[in-house]
């Protein structure tokens, strides 16, 4: 049951999840880019139904997350940081590859798993205000984000 939903997780239809507003005049569409500032926890890194990470799984006491900014990034994982830039059109998006720190641990099933999937993201759909996906360039690659609760 849990590989079904995961499946379906990072998969979908980008036309009924996306916010999108036909241009007067012409058959076009316009996506509006999705407000990515913040702090996002990292909640699965989905490559296929058998090949995924979740980080609170793999390191329960730690936390995760991805705290975009204007244009940078920085990755906070139980170990290591990743920081670069990012540079979004509409609900395109391209990480660029990004600075980190190379400390050995324990367990980087998180790290290993960023750092094979982040040169691939190429689109941003917003589920609702709290939770985005970030789509490979295969269809079930994804990273799942919550954002984060201020506490």
């Amino acid at each position: 049951m849990f590989v079904a939903l995961l499946a379906t997780a990072c998969t979908g239809n980008k036309a009924n999840n996306a916010d999108s507003t036909a241009v007067a005049g012409n058959d076009s569409t316009t996506v509006a880019a999705p407000d990515l500032k913040g702090e996002w926890d990292i909640e699965n890194i989905v490559f296929s139904d058998s090949d995924y990470v979740k980080p609170s799984e793999a390191v329960a006491d730690a936390r995760q997350y991805i705290n975009f900014e204007d244009s940078t990034y920085s990755i906070h994982t139980n170990c290591n940081t990743i920081q670069g830039s990012y540079v979004m059109t509409g609900d395109s998006i391209k990480i660029e590859p990004g600075l980190m720190t190379e400390m050995a641990c324990d367990n980087m099933a998180t790290e290993d798993a960023l750092r094979r999937i982040l040169p691939s993201i190429s689109t941003i759909e917003v589920q609702n205000d709290s939770v985005i996906r970030l789509n490979g360039a295969n269809p079930a690659e994804c990273i799942m984000l919550k954002k984060a609760v201020k506490k």
